[in-house]
């Protein structure tokens, strides 16, 4: 163990910061208090500041955000403003410039990266988040750690920095498999589109070489353009024509409005599909929940998987159809492995470990 440890973790991460500080009390044996304190006030013209209440001089300093958590507030020239993921950076940047150049090394734990989506140029784009990682990079962060991330190339935009992209692949599964036995046992995997192909193939391997998966494509209108991209008309599926009593698993990155795993879901029971569950690292539901109702309720859908790694609100956590999977105790230990030098390359997709547990519950089928 070492004494140089400090967690920053703003409101918008708390209730897991303070889970990742119990667990690393669990590891090390200690009862610490690992966090900082930290105030990040607004003002009422929607300036902010970052006031750090401990020293950090000569520690390593873990910062652990969620960018992506619309729950924070403030009174914003007299009314309520939801932060949106630009001020939750801008805070992160206050945060290390209070720093004032005292910790011995600065790393981000970003479990959803910011500006993921804009990771490529077409035509005359911006490019966020290869600009927000230089942009860590020349405020003195020393490694990045994410997960699932939309364009892992994206690292090449800081080909000096250290850049881990983890998994919660392997955790969402076993969540899954534990829960929905006895129900789940002809397993089929399904890719949601071209993109998730890969993740589908991976999870079917995680359960053994007789487990088949398919994907779809999408199929989208390029002569339009709606909140940013181009619609999706309808999805093609490259797999068998009837799915009679499977019980399909779709992983995906993430859940934005949900429209398209809805889709892809109602095609599956269409062919035949006895359960389908969708598992995704992250679930946004920027809109569209009661659409999750809906299919819930006619049987289109049986259970959504997604992770602690971002907020979700508790009138979607306890909804019948939506398990929340816990990942502080990997966060943990990545960042017990980090701090104390180690190599996190084993943890970063968890397959060798879920494997393991696989076979225990059952499920795993090799010849």
């Amino acid at each position: 163990m070492k004494d140089d440890l400090k967690l920053i973790v703003p409101d918008n991460f708390i209730d897991v910061g303070r889970k990742v500080n119990d667990h690393i009390n669990e590891l090390w044996d200690t009862s610490k208090n690992y966090m900082i304190d930290l105030d990040l006030p607004r003002f009422r013209n929607g300036e902010g500041k970052a006031v750090l209440q401990d020293s950090v001089r000569n520690q390593d300093v873990y910062i652990m955000p969620d960018v992506y958590n619309y729950d924070i507030t403030y009174k914003f020239h007299g009314n309520i403003h939801h932060m949106a993921p630009d001020e939750h950076m801008q805070d992160i940047k206050r945060i290390i410039n209070a720093m004032s150049g005292h910790a011995k090394k600065i790393s981000l734990i970003m479990p959803m990266l910011y500006g993921a989506r804009q990771d490529k140029r077409q035509l005359r784009e911006c490019l966020d988040c290869a600009m927000f990682l230089q942009d860590m990079e020349k405020d003195g962060v020393k490694e990045i750690v994410s997960f699932d991330v939309h364009e892992p190339k994206v690292c090449n935009a800081i080909p000096n920095l250290p850049f881990s992209n983890s998994y919660a692949t392997g955790e969402l599964l076993l969540s899954l498999l534990e829960n929905e036995r006895p129900n789940i046992k002809n397993i089929f995997v399904v890719g949601p589109d071209e993109g998730a192909r890969q993740r589908a193939r991976f999870v079917a391997d995680l359960l053994g070489e007789k487990i088949p998966f398919a994907s779809f494509e999408k199929r989208r209108n390029w002569g339009k353009v709606e909140n940013g991209g181009s619609p999706i008309e309808y999805h093609v599926f490259n797999g068998p024509d009837r799915l009679d009593g499977l019980d399909i698993i779709v992983p995906d990155d993430m859940i934005d409005s949900g429209g398209s795993l809805l889709d892809t879901a109602k095609q599956l029971k269409k062919k035949g599909a006895a359960h389908i569950y969708l598992m995704t690292t992250f679930g946004l539901f920027t809109e569209g929940v009661e659409k999750f109702d809906e299919y819930y309720q006619k049987g289109i859908i049986d259970r959504v998987y997604t992770t602690n790694l971002n907020y979700v609100p508790k009138g979607i956590i306890e909804r019948e159809w939506y398990v929340n999977v816990d990942l502080s105790f990997k966060l943990a230990n990545l960042v017990t492995n980090l701090n104390q030098g180690h190599s996190i390359r084993v943890m970063l997709s968890g397959a060798d470990e879920a494997v393991e547990k696989i076979k225990k519950l059952g499920f795993y089928k090799y010849n």
